[in-house]
């Protein structure tokens, strides 16, 4: 009946129920109104004439009170709004890079890290009964997009990210995101690391053209930030296969760090240019921190 149902098929995915239920009290933000395609719990611009009953989601501070549903709460102990076909659902679509370059970090690998923000940023969106895509960016397209909607797709959609892996080659997210196409414009998360040449700006901008609400959570690995390397090494890209002979003293690595900053900064003005929030974080943080904290000052989720 409703996300409380099996919160525990996170598991599998590393997202515990306690996290869980805290994100059950959020909902997917959107700048823009839209009339959704099926029925949901954020209001339509649109003026609703039915008053048919949908579904159920858990109740939030500040619902409507004519519409808790006593009897759930006498069965259950739990409070539930009732939903109408009055009320419009949100696309909310999740663009996960899956480049060679992600499955890198060790301990703190940016493609488990970011498989489990994309699990946990579905889930609030389904709690929401909002429709849900999740589209695998590789190489220079985007790959098959999985819809889920309804609450009960939630353990299809950990199961199946549970299951995704890295695709062979370079990434070109101009190419890849540029030929992202969908029925409906909505919110619209990218989940990379934007290593790639020229990090993806004409894509990201392709994607806030179409009508989409894009923000980028920029993902990269404690070693990628703040890298702890010496002596002469040859690094070899993940991607192309090609080698560079390094020496890693402190004088290097002070420029890589300043040069990391610089890109940072680059990508930050480039995005907030065009209203696009931009949210660089490590994939050793904890996902609730960057959920509860910079995805809600960016207004991503509220």
């Amino acid at each position: 009946m409703t996300s409380a149902d099996s919160p525990g098929s996170g598991l599998d995915l590393g997202l515990d129920e306690v996290f869980l239920r805290r994100l059950e009290r959020l909902r997917m933000a959107t700048r823009r109104n839209r009339t959704g395609i099926t029925v949901g719990a954020r209001r339509s611009p649109s003026r609703g004439s039915s008053v048919e009953f949908a579904d159920f989601r858990s109740y939030k501070p500040g619902d409507d009170l004519r519409r808790l549903d006593w009897n759930a709460y006498a069965r259950l102990g739990r409070l539930f709004m009732r939903l109408y076909h009055d009320e419009q659902n949100a696309t909310v679509h999740l663009l996960l890079d899956i480049s060679n370059s992600m499955d890198t970090g060790g301990d703190a690998n940016k493609l488990r890290w970011s498989k489990q923000l994309v699990g946990a940023l579905g889930y609030v969106a389904l709690a929401e009964l909002d429709r849900v895509t999740v589209s695998a960016v590789a190489g220079s397209i985007v790959g098959r997009t999985q819809t889920y909607l309804g609450v009960r797709n939630t353990l299809k959609l950990f199961d199946d990210l549970s299951g995704v892996q890295t695709a062979p080659g370079p990434t070109n997210l101009d190419a890849a995101l540029s030929s992202f196409r969908s029925r409906s414009a909505g919110p619209a998360i990218l989940v990379s690391d934007l290593l790639c040449p020229g990090w993806g700006e004409k894509g990201i901008h392709a994607l806030h053209v179409a009508g989409n609400d894009v923000a980028v959570v920029h993902v990269l690995s404690p070693e990628e930030e703040d890298p702890t390397i010496r002596g002469d090494l040859r690094l070899i890209d993940s991607e192309t296969r090609e080698s560079r002979d390094i020496t890693a003293d402190d004088a290097l690595l002070d420029r890589y760090r300043a040069s990391l900053a610089a890109w940072r900064t680059e990508i930050g003005d480039a995005c907030h240019a065009r209203a696009i929030p931009y949210l660089p974080v490590r994939s050793d943080q904890p996902h609730d921190d960057v959920v509860f904290g910079a995805l809600r000052r960016e207004r991503v989720v509220a």
